[in-house]
């Protein structure tokens, strides 16, 4: 078994991915191909399905160019994609529209504010899991149904991003549970597409793809697939998953109890759950084990220090100084607040929600202001994870750390101390294709199931555990917090209404 590879995919927003993982989970070699984001206009953005494919036939060439016979030992092929990218293929896999509305497209806004105007949250979660936002693709074919008629009658399948990847490698039509639970359209009870769903958005069940489990065998690379990527012909292709679930699962979050928390320019905190739970402000994603993932999202996380970094330096210190200088003001910030809401929040009654300082005193400066910036990042997610906890009735009891806040060590320790539970750092940040190789391990039985897998293939180069003297100062902050988040609620409305 040491001899046998598996080749990972991971098609992302910037950028196509491919790997070669051996059997002990070691990343030998990665190849990237980038790809462009269209905007046709403001609030648009779509990418071309065929420049996916491009990518991940000339990063599979390389790899293939790198290590000799991997041609021969790759024993699966696993691929984890960008969610929501809604694709549309005809009868015979043909692409019948050349691009794809994206994860972050805004164009079905007002599908969306429709829905939300006819259709109340308790009325509609338990069918399918999630509250209505714009990313979904249940919204995105509701605009193509009467923006693009002729590419809508003439599709046969709806596929998401890695499906087509898939479909290209194999011939074969499917999407995975993570994606499809995360399409506004399956219902969690069955794991399969919800009629009630379906009817409510004025869809055709018809378009939809079949619906499997990650780690089954989808099919096999076809003859001309083989000619195009290099790879052996019958070479096995698993139905793959989602990035964000295949992440999770490669940073070892795969068990009720244990959270993760991707801190990049937003901060999304993830609570694995055995069930989805049900909340206007909870979105629900599928997990490759069979859990869900009840996850909350922070839009100002690491884009609250970038604001710092603006507009008190106007660029000029590096980020790294920042920190420093956050580091010379005490625990508590001598109670200053930082409420960190500086774009809004994306679900719940007040998206427009603002971001301030609260409690300044003359005693106050530049590294206190640092400071709080950290700390009150901390505060917020800490207030999605009371939220996660009280709704699952189990408490996360550690976090799993990745994205680009888990490099700040101080940081991370004000988190440990404002969470007060340890936090875990991996020691491989490629999750999203060591999750594919999880997958992929699994389905061809070198493990009787996914979380042995996982404990095979996860480590974590670091433990963070809380300061207790710093956790009794944060506590009381806390509830602070709480309450200053929510008695400013009353205020946005009112903001908004002053004159501009």
């Amino acid at each position: 078994m040491a001899g046998k590879l598996t080749l990972a995919i991971d098609v992302g927003t910037g950028s196509v991915r491919s790997a070669l993982v051996d059997a002990k989970g070691r990343i030998l070699v990665i190849a990237t191909r980038e790809h462009e984001q269209i905007v046709p206009q403001f609030g648009w953005s779509e990418q071309r399905p065929d420049d996916w494919w491009q990518g991940v036939v000339t990063t599979i060439r390389e790899l293939l160019d790198k290590v000799p016979h991997a041609r021969s030992n790759i024993d699966a092929i696993a691929a984890c994609g960008q969610m929501h990218g809604t694709v549309l293929v005809g009868d015979a896999g043909e692409l019948v529209r050349d691009t794809a509305p994206l994860w972050n497209d805004k164009r079905t806004v007002g599908y969306v504010k429709a829905f939300e105007r006819s259709h109340l949250p308790e009325t509609y979660l338990a069918d399918c899991a999630n509250p209505a936002t714009p990313a979904w693709p249940g919204f995105k074919l509701q605009w193509l149904r009467d923006n693009d008629a002729d590419a809508y009658q003439r599709t046969a399948a709806v596929l998401m991003p890695k499906d087509y990847i898939n479909l290209r490698l194999s011939g074969e039509v499917a999407m995975d549970r993570t994606d499809g639970g995360a399409s506004f359209l399956m219902n969690p009870r069955t794991g399969e597409w919800s009629d009630k769903m379906i009817r409510l958005l004025g869809l055709e069940r018809t378009k939809l793809a079949p619906l499997r489990n990650p780690i089954e065998i989808l099919g096999y690379v076809t003859g001309k697939a083989a000619i195009e990527t290099g790879l052996r012909e019958g070479t096995p292709v698993l139905v793959g998953a989602a990035d964000y679930p295949a992440a999770l699962l490669g940073s070892g979050v795969c068990r009720p109890g244990i959270g993760s928390e991707v801190m990049g320019t937003s901060a999304i905190i993830t609570a694995i759950a055995k069930k989805p739970l049900l909340d206007p402000a909870v979105c629900n994603v599928g997990t490759v084990e069979g859990n869900w993932g009840a996850f909350m999202l922070l839009e100002s996380g690491g884009d609250s220090m970038r604001w710092a970094r603006r507009a008190f330096h106007e660029k000029q210190l590096s980020y790294p100084d920042i920190v420093e200088r956050a580091g010379e003001a005490p625990p508590g910030s001598e109670r200053l607040f930082f409420m960190p809401y500086l774009v809004g929040e994306r679900l719940g009654e007040h998206r427009n929600a603002r971001a301030q300082y609260f409690g300044i005193g003359a005693a106050h400066g530049l590294a206190h202001m640092h400071r709080a910036v950290l700390e009150g990042v901390a505060f917020a997610v800490k207030r999605h994870i009371n939220v996660l906890d009280a709704i699952s009735g189990v408490p996360l009891e550690r976090i799993v750390a990745s994205g680009g806040g888990a490099k700040t060590k101080l940081w991370m320790n004000i988190k440990a101390s404002v969470y007060n539970m340890p936090i875990l750092v991996p020691a491989e940040a490629e999750c999203g294709i060591i999750g594919c190789a999880i997958l992929a391990a699994t389905a061809t039985e070198r493990f009787v199931n996914v979380e042995t897998a996982v404990d095979a293939h996860v480590s974590y180069v670091e433990e963070i555990m809380p300061d207790p003297r710093w956790s009794d100062v944060y506590a009381p902050m806390q509830i602070f917090f709480e309450k200053l988040y929510k008695h400013s609620q009353a205020l946005y409305d009112d903001l908004d209404r002053l004159p501009q």
